[in-house]
Parts: structure tokens; C-alpha cells; sequence
């Protein structure tokens, strides 16, 4: 079994980073293999709506995202972590998830599909607030994480959304820690 898990956070070792290292670890230990892709270390371009992939099934674009897609393809789980910026996931988070457009375009537009739809993969969320969060606070990230999860054909199944960041650090919040292991079991189990 395959897993992608990818931080979608400008800053390592931090609340985001430390939550997703707790998930692979969990992973790993159930003997999937995990790749982590940290996107501010990568030069992804913008999607700039050329309409390119509407007529390709493909983006034009030959940058680091290039590579991502056939990742997409590759794994059974997808976990995507990202701080809330705004009340959304950071720039660079979105920037990567315009970009699976090509996805989109190539399974409603051309119908045929860049990334096999009758593979199962499983969808997990982790999302740090440094402020405390209203009901919804989260709500702008989770729309837009519906929507990638669709794009790459994974099941939205699980959130970890944490707030007040600012005033207690995820490292000292044992059972967040906890939580964010066992998410790992969780995301193994295909129904």
C-alpha cells in the first residue's frame, strides 16, 4: 500500500508538520509506503485557465506539479496538511490544488479520465488554526479539500482540525498526538 502525504505548511517541525509526521509514523508502521512531499520546497507555477488540459487531458505546464500527478495516481491514501490561512489552506496548498484541473478536465471535459477512477484511495485532512475556531472556522479549507479529494478520485474520509495553536503547541498535546497516530488505522481500512 501506497501513501502520499503531503505539507502544505511554508514552516517544518511545526504544529502542521509535526501532526503529519505523527500520521506517517502510524503508517509506516502498518508497512505502507510513504512519500512526503513538502511544497514549499517545490516550484509549482499557477494554474493560469489556458484550457490547455481541455484539450489534452494534460497540463502545458512542465514544473515540479508535473511529477505530482502520476503520485496521485500511484496512491491509495492521500494526506494533505495545511495550516488555515484566512480561513483556507495556504497559497501554495492552493496553488497545487488548481493545478489538478488537468483532472478535472480530462474525466467531465474529455472523458477520458488522467488518473484511474475504479482505484480506491482514502482522503485524510490535517488542519492547524493558530486562533480558536468558531463551529464553521474551518469550513473555507474543508470545501476546498471536498473538492481535491474529488479532483484525485479519494475518498474524503477523515479531518483532523486543530485551533489554538498559538497558545498550546501540538508537540505538547499528547493526546492530539495520539489522535493523529491512530488516524493511520483508520486510513488503512477500505469499505
Amino acid at each position: 500500500m501506497r501513501a502520499l502525504a503531503i505539507l502544505g505548511s511554508p514552516r517544518i517541525k511545526m504544529n502542521t508538520d509535526i501532526l503529519l509526521n505523527k500520521v506517517i509514523e502510524g503508517l509506516e508502521k502498518k508497512d505502507v509506503l510513504v512519500e512526503k512531499i513538502q511544497l514549499g520546497k517545490l516550484n509549482i507555477y499557477p494554474c493560469i485557465a489556458c484550457g490547455a488540459c481541455a484539450k489534452t487531458g494534460s497540463c502545458f505546464i512542465k514544473d515540479d506539479m508535473y511529477k505530482m500527478y502520476d503520485k496521485f495516481d500511484q496512491a491509495d491514501i492521500v494526506v494533505f496538511a495545511s495550516p488555515l490561512y484566512f480561513n483556507s489552506v495556504t497559497s501554495i496548498a492552493k496553488t497545487m490544488i488548481d493545478r489538478c484541473q488537468m483532472f478535472w478536465s480530462s474525466k467531465y471535459v474529455l472523458n477520458k479520465p488522467s488518473i484511474d477512477r475504479s482505484k480506491k484511495r482514502n482522503g485524510l485532512f490535517i488542519c492547524t488554526a493558530g486562533g480558536v475556531q468558531e463551529e464553521n472556522g474551518f469550513i473555507g479549507a474543508t470545501l476546498v479539500m471536498d473538492l481535491f479529494f474529488k479532483a484525485i478520485n479519494t475518498k474524503y474520509k477523515y479531518d483532523l482540525l486543530i485551533d489554538n495553536t498559538d497558545k498550546v503547541f501540538v508537540g505538547e498535546r499528547v493526546d492530539l498526538l495520539e489522535k493523529a497516530h491512530e488516524m493511520a488505522e483508520k486510513l488503512i481500512e477500505f469499505n
